[in-house]
């Protein structure tokens, strides 16, 4: 979190106008996210708040939909999820959850910082349990409370339409089209079944009590049913096999359902981020975004 930011004022004008009164000498600001402003404060009972201020149009257009994710999985988790008590277009805020992330980002050079051992078979075992907790959702209750489900198909086919996109708008390094176009055609790859997920369980949208014990979990903006190894590609970007393994074990122990090549594809959908990154410069529109996606997508170029 950053100093007492320059627009201070408005911030606080902004909360109260929506009934909410913060102490000016309590505000923090992480500038860190792509979508939203994250404000951390405290009201005069001193209860701290977390305010989310949408950077674009096109996130607040997306507040209903994630508001109906987090009043759904809210009591099926087992762990904390934000309760919003203001979800307006341009500010939500809610009570602050219980523990502290488990990465945050130097807000002087933006190196990351990590808060817990990220070697850790603890975090890996209990990381593995929530996951199976949320992916033996039942897909039915998800479809009847009006979530995003997808079928196998149409997970493989949005990645082909992605692609497709993307490759109208960009150049691409024919080395990644390439690998792209194997991957997405090699059956083995791809799960034939789908789960509740959460899309970015990554170790910045997790929170940790002081021993580590996972308290709660962030930004559900992109959950839906889907591809459940969108869930285990964190795991495997931390580069230790010995913890990605530890988290399969936990989760198939505690009823999760994996296949052969589970590891294979969290290492594919890792390569295939420069796709993500180009549909959200394509949704921003800004000059820096584009430029910073195609640098992704012809990475020889840039060398």
């Amino acid at each position: 979190m950053s100093p007492v930011p320059p627009d201070a004022t408005q911030i606080l004008e902004l909360a109260a106008s929506h009934g909410l009164k913060l102490k000016p000498d309590t505000l923090s600001v992480n500038e860190a996210g792509l979508d939203y402003r994250v404000v951390m404060a405290r009201d005069l009972e001193d209860t701290l708040w977390v305010l989310r201020i949408p950077r674009r149009e096109d996130v607040s257009a997306k507040l209903a939909d994630e508001k109906k994710i987090l009043d759904f999985i809210g009591p099926r988790l087992g762990v904390a999820v934000p309760n919003w008590h203001i979800a307006q277009r341009n500010l939500i805020a809610y009570p602050a959850l219980p523990g502290r992330p488990g990465l945050t980002l130097n807000p002087t050079s933006g190196e990351p910082v990590w808060h817990f051992d990220r070697e850790s078979r603890d975090y890996a075992r209990q990381f593995g349990q929530l996951l199976a907790r949320m992916h033996a959702i039942d897909v039915e209750e998800v479809r009847r409370a009006g979530l995003v489900v997808e079928t196998p198909e149409q997970v493989r086919a949005t990645w082909a339409s992605d692609l497709a996109r993307v490759r109208q708008a960009f150049d691409i390094a024919p080395s990644l089209t390439e690998r792209w176009e194997r991957w997405l055609g090699d059956d083995s790859y791809w799960p034939r079944f789908v789960t509740m997920t959460h899309g970015e369980p990554y170790p910045a949208h997790v929170l940790l009590a002081p021993d580590d014990t996972i308290t709660g979990v962030l930004d559900w903006t992109t959950a839906k049913v889907g591809d459940p190894a969108r869930d285990f590609v964190f795991q495997k970007m931390l580069g230790v096999d010995a913890v990605f393994e530890a988290t399969v074990d936990a989760y198939v122990k505690a009823g999760g359902q994996v296949w052969d090549r589970l590891g294979d594809h969290c290492v594919e959908l890792l390569a295939a981020s420069p796709l993500g990154y180009a549909l959200y410069a394509l949704t921003t529109g800004l000059p820096e975004h584009r430029a910073a996606a195609q640098a992704q997508l012809t990475p020889e170029a840039a060398m």
